[in-house]
């Protein structure tokens, strides 16, 4: 098994500890980082998540139906649906995120500051190198 999906599996049982699943997240989260007042349209929502406009309305719509979010028309147009945090999805998106990233630092808490340092500069150096050279396949 690769490291890639250890930390994938192990991220997937802390989401469902936490009563949230990784669509979920990504929604809640997306939201969230918008600040107040916490609202952005489908259109935007899709643009940040990089899925699909049928994607992100199924997710809204099992979110609003957990009481996680609201929906309700924009004023820019017809077409236009926004949505918004609520009280309750604000609250599972913080313990969340928490949860997340309070076990992704048990995981590398073995490394030193040092070490830590290192890895993400590799792993940084890394990551450009192999979008430089797989561009031309994403196009």
């Amino acid at each position: 098994m690769t490291l890639g999906k250890l930390f994938a599996n192990d991220r997937n049982r802390v989401l469902r500890e936490a009563g949230i699943d990784a669509a979920t997240l990504d929604l809640l989260s997306v939201i969230r980082r918008s600040g107040p007042p916490y609202t952005l349209s489908t259109r935007e929502i899709a643009e940040l998540t990089l899925v699909t406009a049928g994607a992100v309305s199924q997710r809204v719509a099992r979110a609003e139906r957990d009481g996680l979010v609201q929906r309700r028309p924009g004023t820019t147009g017809r077409r236009t649906v926004l949505v918004s945090l609520r009280p309750e999805g604000h609250a599972l998106i913080e313990r969340s995120v928490d949860a997340v990233l309070g076990r992704e630092a048990t995981l590398v808490s073995d490394l030193s500051a040092r070490e830590r340092d290192v890895l993400i500069t590799l792993l940084d150096k890394l990551m450009a190198d192999v979008r430089r050279r797989t561009a031309h396949v994403e196009d």
